[in-house]
């Protein structure tokens, strides 16, 4: 049984377009910290590092929607996509910040930067990778690649591996906010291998209660 009610149907898409707004307001809060001095003496680089702790959560988010649904019941599949894109939007903004004001768009220095620093290669070939994601988060694509589509958006996990590292190593030590993130990221990883048995134990265990339950 659910532990949270089931929201009615009519309330679907507004729960959406909701869950977008919500989910933005960090980034429009901390853009206005940057502009009015509230992010200390280099708002830029705050406001870059905020934005991408952001992006790490809405990773992580996304990919707790599938041990929600096995573990407790909570069905919050019609979120992941928006989640997903959430989670685009706050990299691609992270690295805008980052080449446009803490770089002012020197391309030179920029890939310089992706070809000499392991962090920000790593982050780029997150950001490279999340695109197809992005492109494809609609119903036309699912039916168009088909089973392909289930093995590209696999590309998550090594998205979220990679989102961990960068973060390491762009903080250079594991405090107690990195390390929550991470922690989170390798146990959400970790039931990956372990779904499979997990559920096939669940569905084995159900027909015995039932036939409990009638004897009762």
């Amino acid at each position: 049984m659910a532990i949270i009610p089931a929201l009615p149907r009519r309330y679907h898409n507004a729960s959406i377009w909701a869950l977008y707004a919500l989910g933005l307001c960090p980034a429009a809060w901390y853009f206005y910290l940057a502009a009015t001095g509230g992010l200390g003496f280099n708002p830029v680089k705050e406001f870059e590092h905020l934005l991408g702790i952001w992006a790490l959560r809405f990773i992580i988010a996304t990919l707790m929607i599938t041990p929600l649904r096995d573990l407790a019941g909570i069905n919050w599949l019609r979120y992941r996509r928006a989640l997903g894109l959430i989670a685009f939007y706050y990299v691609l903004m992270h690295f805008t910040v980052y080449a446009l004001l803490d770089l002012r768009l020197d391309l030179g220095a920029v890939g310089g930067d992706i070809a000499r620093r392991p962090y920000i290669t790593i982050g780029f070939a997150c950001l490279l990778m999340l695109i197809p994601l992005a492109v494809t988060s609609n119903n036309w694509s699912i039916r168009k690649l088909a089973t392909a589509w289930n093995r590209l958006h696999k590309l998550i996990y090594l998205i979220a591996i990679g989102g961990a590292i960068h973060y390491v190593l762009a903080v250079k030590s594991v405090t107690l906010v990195p390390f929550a993130h991470i922690a989170l990221i390798a146990l959400l990883l970790a039931y990956r291998p372990l779904r499979r048995p997990i559920m096939n134990w669940k569905r084995g265990n159900r027909p015995t209660t039932k036939i409990a339950q009638s004897k009762i």
